[in-house]
């Protein structure tokens, strides 16, 4: 028999600790939050002045598909409990922590929607159960236990670039020696035994990233002698600021003939997948070699085997993210270096020297 989804009870009003109150109701056509924007990230997420215990009482559940008004910005998201349960770029209700945020995967809600605190937000169900497939096969586990995992280096997602033209031994990413997670120590030794001599952090700033030199003695020397670029970026690959900094980085790399370089954030799959790409990309490797390496992040982190329709799903994303800065159109082997060229160009703002420079200085 098949289930119906109905709950009818009457307006009620939820008093939050530290935030202004809520007010959430649910009607008979389905289910409905009311709260407003409590506080904003650095990214752009909005956290909800609505507990997770109270938006999941109402009858919102992961896999649901909601419509959304955040005061005049209205749109439709799922709700979900990764980032990564929706591609980039699109809209998501996040449950995580016992807290309810707004966000865009590697996009900047707040940006896009002119949200602030205290913005109001209506959340209303609209299809129940309407996301659960895709869900269910984006769910991604990671353990935090080394012995859970098959080496240093992949507990660490530490490896060297292995695409097109990038000499061996050249180029390296990993997670963040800097962060104080369990990985962030053998990320320090990697590194160290790898012999890197110049970093480009894409996640913290130089003032952030001294309160965890302690831990990471090796790291700490390179930054001391101005081997390290703190970029401190967000995860919007579209917004100036993100381009700005990629600007930076980009060229600080060509200037520094000093490698082997390695190429980080925090987990090492997301920013630096991107910026990864884009130089597998421009030194004359595949799409299926950028994918490969892009997707070895989720093998190392969760698991995700090869043939599996997670993994294309999930492998995509980065084939999408060249696919948008041409502009929407095809990408393929014949092209993919011109159409990263091209965008290092016009939209990041690099001359035809300093990419020349910065091919130079991996193969």
């Amino acid at each position: 028999m098949k289930r119906r989804f109905q709950i009818f009870v009457t307006a009620v009003s939820l008093l939050l600790a530290g935030c202004a109150s809520s007010k959430v109701a649910e009607q008979s056509y389905g289910v409905r939050a009311e709260a407003a924007i409590a506080s904003i990230d650095k990214y752009g997420n909005c956290s909800l002045t609505i507990s997770q215990d109270d938006f999941v009482t109402l009858g919102f559940e992961p896999g649901d598909m909601a419509f959304l008004s955040v005061g005049q910005f209205t749109f439709d998201a799922p709700v979900c409990t990764n980032y990564s349960d929706v591609d980039n770029g699109k809209y998501l209700v996040r449950l995580s922590g016992g807290a309810v945020s707004v966000a865009i995967n590697m996009g900047n809600f707040a940006k896009t929607s002119g949200a602030a605190a205290g913005t109001s937000v209506t959340i209303e169900l609209k299809e129940k159960a309407g996301y659960l497939a895709d869900y269910r096969m984006r769910q991604l586990k990671k353990s935090e236990n080394r012995n859970d995992y098959a080496s240093d280096e992949v507990f660490a997602n530490f490896r060297a670039v292995k695409a097109g033209a990038i000499a061996p031994n050249r180029l390296y990413r990993s997670c963040n020696p800097l962060y104080g997670d369990a990985r962030a120590p053998f990320a320090e030794k990697l590194i160290a035994q790898a012999g890197i001599k110049t970093a480009i952090n894409l996640a913290d700033s130089a003032e952030g990233a001294q309160a965890h030199f302690s831990e990471a003695p090796y790291y700490a020397a390179l930054a001391a002698r101005g081997n390290v670029v703190f970029l401190n970026m967000g995860v919007s690959f579209t917004d100036a600021d993100f381009i700005a900094k990629l600007h930076d980085g980009l060229v600080y790399m060509s200037e520094h003939a000093d490698g082997p370089y390695i190429v980080h954030c925090n987990e090492g799959k997301d920013r630096a997948g991107y910026v990864n790409a884009l130089l597998e990309a421009l030194c004359g490797a595949t799409l299926e070699e950028i994918k490969a390496d892009y997707m070895m992040s989720f093998e190392n982190y969760f698991g995700v085997q090869k043939g599996t329709e997670q993994y294309d799903a999930i492998g995509n994303v980065i084939l999408d993210a060249l696919k948008a800065i041409n502009g929407g159109k095809a990408v393929t082997d014949k092209n993919v270096g011109k159409v990263v060229e091209n965008y290092l160009r016009t939209t990041v703002g690099l001359t035809r020297e300093q990419i020349a420079a910065l091919k130079a200085v991996l193969q």
